[in-house]
Formats: C-alpha cells, sequence, structure tokens
C-alpha cells in the first residue's frame, strides 16, 4: 500500500468527519452486537416456561437495537463515503491543475487517451478504496473484535475450534489478491490504450472518411476491444474463486460450532439460548471475512491506480515560478532580446537553435523566415516560456524572461501558434476566451481587425454560433481569423504570429496587416511566414538557417544582399508572374 500513502494528506483534511464517522461504526456494531444477547436471553427464557409479556419485552429489545444499528449505519454513509466524494473531487481537481502546469514535452510524450484514463478509471478506482475499503475495513475490523471478544467470554475453546479455518482463508486471500493487482494493472494499461484509439479516431474521423479507412479502424479497434476484454476475463476469473474459497472456510466453521457446540449443549456444558448466540455470532462474522477478501480487492485495485497517478503527480513543472521569480512586476512593455540563446529538445538531440543573438525594440515588427525546420516556432516559444532555453537568454525589458512571473508574462503575450485550435463553443466565447469579462464591443471590433466580422454576419446566431469541435464547421482561413481575433482581444503587448496567415488569401491578408499597423502601433509584433508579402514592411527581417540567424536587415537590404532571402524572393515573384499569365 505504499503509493496509497499519498492520500494520508486528504485524510487529515476530513480528519473531523472520519472521526465522527468511526464513532458512528461503533454505536452501529453496538446495536448488531446486541441482537444475539438477546436472543440468547429470550431463548432461554423460553425454556423457564416465559409470559408473553416477557416475549414483547425481549422482541421491542431487539427491534430497538436493530433501529439503531440500523440509524448509524446511515450516518456512517453520511461522514466516511461522503468524505470519499469529497476526497475525490479534490484528487481529480489537483490532478487536473498539476496537467495544467506540466510543460509540453509532456503532452509530447504522453497521449491524449493515456491522460484520460487516469483521470477517470483510475481515479475512480482511489475513490473506491477511499470509501467502502475504508469504510468496511474498520467496519470489519471492530465488529471482528466485539464479536470475538463476546464469543471468547461465552466458550474459549468453540471459539477457538470455529476460528481455526480462518488463517487457511488470509493465506489464499493474500495469493490471490497478489495476482489481482497484476492482472489489474494490465488492464489499466490497455484501457489506456483504448482510450487513446477512440480520441484519435474521434478527432481525426474527418482524415478517416477521406480515405476510405472506416472497416481498417473498425477492425483495429475490434482486436483491442477483445485484448481488453481477455485481461478482463483474467482477472475475473481470479476473483471468481474468492466468494466460493470464503464460503467453504466459513461453512467449515459453521459446521464446527454446531457439532461441537451441540455435543456440549448435550452434556449441559452450554445451554441452548449460547450455542443459538454463538451461531448468530458466527453468522455475523461471516460478512466480515467476506469483506475482508473484497476490500482486499479493491485495495490491490486502488494501490495500481495510485501508483499510475503518482507517476504523474512526481512530473515536473519545469517551468514554473521560483524563489528568483520577481513578484514585483506587474506590466511589461514589449522590448525582447535574445543573447547567446541556444536550444535543444533534449540533451541526446542536436541543437534547434545556435547562438542566436537579436534585439527587437519596443514598438517594432519583427519578420521571421526560413524553411521549414530552421527554429522558427521553437524562437517564438521561448518567448512566452512554453519552453526554456538550454543556454543563454530571453530578456523582456531587459529581464530575464525566468525572473517575470508566468502570469504576468503570458498574458501580456497574444499568441496565434501554426495549428489553429477553437473550443465547442460559441463564437463570442471563443474570441473572449482570455478575457475576464467578454466585452460584446471588444469581441467585435477585433473581428473587423482581423477581417472576421463579414463572415460571422453570414452564421445563422451570428457571434452565438456554435463552432463544433476544433472548429469543424468553419474553414482553415476562418479558423485562422478566429484565433487572431482571440489574441487581439487581450490587448497584448507582444502579439506572435506563427504562419498564421496561410489559408488565408492574399487580398484579405494584405487588409489584415493593415489593420493590424494601426492596431498594435507602440506594441511589438513578430510575423513568422513564408510569403514575402507578409513580411516585406516589417522593420526587421531575419532569415534562419539551420538554427541560425544567416542574414538580417530590412526587405531592401536583402535584396540587395542577394542571399537566401532575395532568392525566395525572386522566386515568389516568378510564381506570381507565371499565376497572372495563366
Amino acid at each position: 500500500m505504499k503509493n496509497l500513502r499519498t492520500l494520508k494528506k486528504y485524510f487529515i483534511r476530513y480528519k473531523k468527519k472520519l472521526f465522527f464517522g468511526f464513532i458512528f461504526i461503533l454505536f452501529s456494531n453496538a446495536g448488531t452486537v446486541y441482537v444475539p444477547i438477546l436472543m440468547k436471553d429470550a431463548i432461554n427464557q423460553l425454556q423457564n416456561n416465559t409470559t408473553t409479556h416477557t416475549l414483547l419485552y425481549y422482541s421491542s429489545l431487539i427491534v430497538l437495537s436493530s433501529l439503531i444499528a440500523g440509524i448509524f449505519r446511515f450516518l456512517i454513509r453520511q461522514t466516511i463515503i461522503v468524505v470519499s466524494r469529497e476526497i475525490e473531487f479534490d484528487l481529480r481537481n489537483d490532478f487536473w491543475s498539476h496537467i495544467q502546469k506540466l510543460p509540453l514535452r509532456y503532452f509530447q510524450n504522453n497521449s491524449t487517451g493515456n491522460i484520460m484514463s487516469h483521470a477517470t478509471n483510475d481515479i475512480n478506482a482511489v475513490r473506491n478504496f477511499i470509501g467502502p475499503a475504508v469504510m468496511y475495513s474498520i467496519d470489519t475490523g471492530v465488529r471482528l473484535l466485539i464479536v470475538v471478544t463476546i464469543m471468547l467470554s461465552l466458550d474459549w475453546t468453540l471459539t477457538l475450534a470455529a476460528l481455526f479455518p480462518l488463517p487457511l482463508l488470509s493465506y489464499g486471500v493474500y495469493r490471490i489478491m497478489k495476482l489481482i493487482h497484476e492482472k489489474y494493472t494490465k488492464i489499466q494499461e490497455a484501457f489506456s490504450v483504448l482510450t487513446t484509439v477512440a480520441q484519435e479516431n474521434f478527432s481525426g474521423i474527418r482524415v478517416i472518411k477521406s480515405y476510405v479507412r472506416e472497416a481498417n479502424e473498425i477492425q483495429k479497434w475490434k482486436n483491442l476491444s477483445k485484448d481488453y476484454l481477455n485481461k478482463n476475463m483474467n482477472l475475473v476469473r481470479i476473483q471468481a474463486w474468492i466468494m466460493p474459497i470464503l464460503l467453504i472456510i466459513t461453512g467449515i466453521s459453521i459446521i464446527i460450532v454446531i457439532w461441537i457446540g451441540g455435543l456440549k449443549v448435550i452434556n449441559g456444558s452450554m445451554n441452548l439460548g449460547e450455542i443459538t448466540a454463538f451461531i448468530v455470532y458466527l453468522g455475523i462474522l461471516i460478512w466480515p471475512v467476506i469483506a475482508f477478501g473484497w476490500v482486499t480487492n479493491i485495495v490491490q485495485q486502488a494501490e495500481a491506480s495510485m501508483k499510475r497517478l503518482n507517476k504523474i503527480f512526481a512530473e515536473p513543472y519545469e517551468i514554473d515560478d521560483n524563489e528568483e521569480t520577481d513578484y514585483s512586476i506587474k506590466e511589461i512593455k514589449g522590448e525582447i532580446e535574445f543573447r547567446n540563446v541556444s536550444f535543444r529538445y533534449s540533451e541526446v538531440l542536436p541543437n534547434v537553435l545556435t547562438n542566436i543573438n537579436l534585439k527587437i525594440p519596443v514598438g517594432s515588427t519583427l519578420a521571421i523566415i526560413g524553411h521549414t525546420g530552421s527554429g522558427k516556432t521553437t524562437m517564438i516559444n521561448l518567448i512566452p516560456r512554453l519552453y526554456d532555453t538550454s543556454e543563454g537568454e530571453v530578456l523582456i525589458d531587459g529581464i530575464d524572461v525566468r525572473k517575470i512571473p508566468l502570469d504576468v508574462l503570458r498574458k501580456h503575450i497574444g499568441l496565434v501558434p501554426q495549428e489553429s485550435f477553437l473550443f465547442s463553443d460559441t463564437i463570442t466565447n471563443n474570441i473572449g476566451y482570455g478575457l475576464r469579462e467578454i466585452c460584446k464591443e471588444k469581441i467585435i471590433e477585433v473581428s473587423r481587425i482581423a477581417q472576421f466580422d463579414k463572415d460571422v454576419e453570414t452564421f445563422p446566431q451570428g457571434y452565438e454560433t456554435i463552432v463544433g469541435e476544433r472548429g469543424i464547421t468553419f474553414s482553415g482561413g476562418q479558423k485562422q481569423r478566429a484565433c487572431l481575433a482571440r489574441a487581439l482581444a487581450i490587448e497584448p503587448k507582444i502579439l506572435i504570429l506563427d504562419d498564421s496567415f496561410s489559408a488565408v488569401d492574399t487580398n484579405t491578408e494584405e487588409e489584415i496587416l493593415k489593420n493590424l499597423r494601426q492596431y498594435m502601433k507602440n506594441r511589438t509584433s513578430i510575423i513568422i511566414s513564408h510569403r514575402i508579402s507578409t513580411v516585406k514592411d516589417a522593420d526587421i527581417i531575419i532569415v534562419l538557417h539551420e538554427g541560425k540567424i544567416a542574414e538580417q536587415g530590412t526587405h531592401d537590404e536583402l535584396v540587395a544582399l542577394g542571399g537566401l532571402y532575395a532568392d525566395l524572393h525572386f522566386k515568389q515573384l516568378l510564381e506570381k508572374e507565371l499565376e497572372e499569365l495563366n
């Protein structure tokens, strides 16, 4: 149970409710175990020519004891089981909060489906341990202690004889539970794969249909489902042994009590009431013994799930505020400097960026151009600290970005990534995603700047139109313009456009750039593009080649230089002329 020890902080948080739950367990069991004593006395009275009044007296006490046991049983569930739900709520929120803070590197190495299975199956398995397992562990432990004590007081030799088979039960359960732990871990891993495939199919349904791969995906799903079924059936076959073993061993105990107890009644060393109470107590013990196996099963499943969750909780944030963070910084102006910056994604991989030195004054526009894989996106991802540099430093307003609080840094940066992503929500909520309070006038204004307002007017519900998952109802150009509007809505000091006009026609692009020049006055802009027409008016243009700045200057200076930029420029001019001729 070493992995389940991490739940200690949650139990401490609700220790008051758990304490009352323990008290309720004591009272509930007191009512339960008092019933056989009343039955013993009632049966003994029957042997002594008892009256109707006496029978009514004992019957009333038995009903009262059962009622007390039932009321406190209800209160147990209102405390311990409720606490399990509250801890599940806290655990799920902590898991979600931790996932949100993990670096991009983690999500690149772990599938969405795998993470989803942790958030569903694993957390639910842990909740079963917190609630039913904890409740029944305490309940059966207390009941076992009280009942065995009373049985020993009635006849210690008969008690020892009745309990003799139980060590065999413990050993059998131990062996079975060890196998259950191994099988359940494999089941959870198979479920992760199943969830991953489901998520990928739902997200990539257009690709599947386009390539007519439905039958292939159906067969693939059947194979994975069959594997998941087989792993579950392996577990079920092992679990199927638990109940028969429990019932056989407890049945042996009952036979021992009836045989030995019956002989004692015959020779007069026990009376009929005591042997009856003994058999009832043994019946009461059957549930704790059965619950022991059931609880052990739950604990083993929770242990396997908590091990998987702890592995995620152990993942370091990598990028977070630390002791060097200057919390006095509340605003940034927008001057950016790359000072001897090099970056690689891991120690075993080569540098993606090498010795980048660049200064971008406040209010200027930097354009980055270069072939695919030259490091353009990696370079701009260092500014909002989606990654940290391997060497050197990125500064904003002369301050290392690692010293600026993350929330301050990122709330002043508007980033439009290469891959446009929209939530399955209204256009208004998508554009206003970064705002604390949505202002309709601002939504309309930034939509106009992004040349998106005319498109919105054609939608049936206007700005309240649901865009569908990942913006499935939008064209590529519409998604890019909606994402641009979302970035502009937060009024960023630094606007980063990572090839954000690739799906937009050149006329619309010119209008957007014209609007941006006015909107981004006195703010810093960074534009990544493959089109010379997009970057030619930038204050500074750099050409990245194999992770290094190969050329730097204005459009005219770079054309005059006759290098990589000039070559790309003349190729695009030729392409344009050929298009016009056609």
